[in-house]
């Protein structure tokens, strides 16, 4: 059992629809039929929305979303309509929130990886391969692959593992041309910002896209290129053969399952609340993340 520790309440706003509420994100849909994204500051770990919030992190979120967009303009049509308030929003809806076009989703998520590590690493070691594409010999925790390699993933509910599955089950579930079509889009996308991120000494080690088709545009939704959906390593300290240092949760993963947490994540109990200096540490590798991809102070 895993999920949300307290799952909470959706704001009501004259004139918007709440749709969903995701681990990260709240989903509304306005009058005109667009719809409302908000990204909040929950934080997910190990399957699980936990009890303590990361202050900037869905501003974080979407603000790297929106620059990362911009730089990709010419690669692929994204979702942003706008990021205006809409009438009667919470102030602190400010900075996260994004008015997007609604899309005809595509029930896949686009994984794209340019480095061994994670899951693609625990299937690799058992079979020398990733999602069917097999890989050399040797490689090792954080090894650069020899191309970057389209590893897809079913979406799964909140509280459930997204699984890895073939390039062939994907065009089996959304047949051939859309399959071809999200591989490569991924693969143009992931290329794109392993370079510009590479040329702020920054390794994108792998990411995760949604699409969605708007008539029979395929488009870029959701977020892009975020440590909520990104692997960012410092490239000053890349060293195959070990973890490496990362823009994202770490410090959150390792105080859970450190002793000092006194949760056991294999039980099913809710983790509990973070400390201080973990919130603390954590935004600090959001807004880092931010500001050396951006080249802009966060403020």
């Amino acid at each position: 059992m895993s999920g949300f520790v307290e799952k909470p309440e959706p704001i009501q706003v004259p004139g918007l629809v709440h749709l969903h509420t995701g681990k990260v994100r709240d989903l509304y849909q306005n009058e005109a039929g667009d719809l409302v994204m908000v990204a909040s500051d929950r934080m997910s770990a190990y399957d699980w929305v936990l009890p303590t919030e990361i202050p900037d992190k869905g501003r974080v979120l979407t603000q790297l979303s929106l620059w990362w967009f911009d730089q990709l303009r010419d690669l692929a049509e994204n979702h942003v309509i706008g990021t205006e308030l809409p009438e009667g929003a919470p102030a602190d809806w400010a900075g996260r929130t994004l008015v997007c076009k609604s899309l005809r989703m595509v029930p896949v998520e686009c994984v794209a990886r340019g480095y061994l590590t994670g899951s693609g690493l625990a299937e690799y070691q058992q079979s020398r391969t990733v999602c069917g594409l097999a890989l050399p010999e040797g490689l090792v925790d954080g090894s650069e692959l020899p191309a970057p390699i389209f590893t897809p993933a079913t979406k799964a509910e909140v509280g459930e593992h997204d699984e890895n599955v073939s390039y062939e089950e994907v065009a089996r579930q959304v047949g051939a041309e859309t399959a071809a079509q999200l591989r490569q889009a991924t693969l143009a996308v992931y290329s794109r910002a392993r370079d510009i991120a590479k040329d702020r000494g920054i390794i994108l080690a792998d990411t995760k896209f949604e699409f969605g088709f708007d008539g029979d545009t395929l488009v870029l939704a959701d977020e892009v290129l975020t440590p909520d959906s990104s692997r960012f390593w410092p490239a000053d300290t890349w060293q195959p053969g070990r973890a490496q240092p990362s823009y994202d949760k770490q410090f959150v993963r390792d105080w859970l399952t450190s002793p000092a947490s006194g949760w056991d994540r294999r039980s099913e109990q809710p983790p509990p609340p973070l400390p201080e200096e973990v919130v603390a540490a954590t935004r600090q590798k959001y807004v880092e993340a931010y500001e050396r991809l951006t080249g802009t102070p966060w403020s």
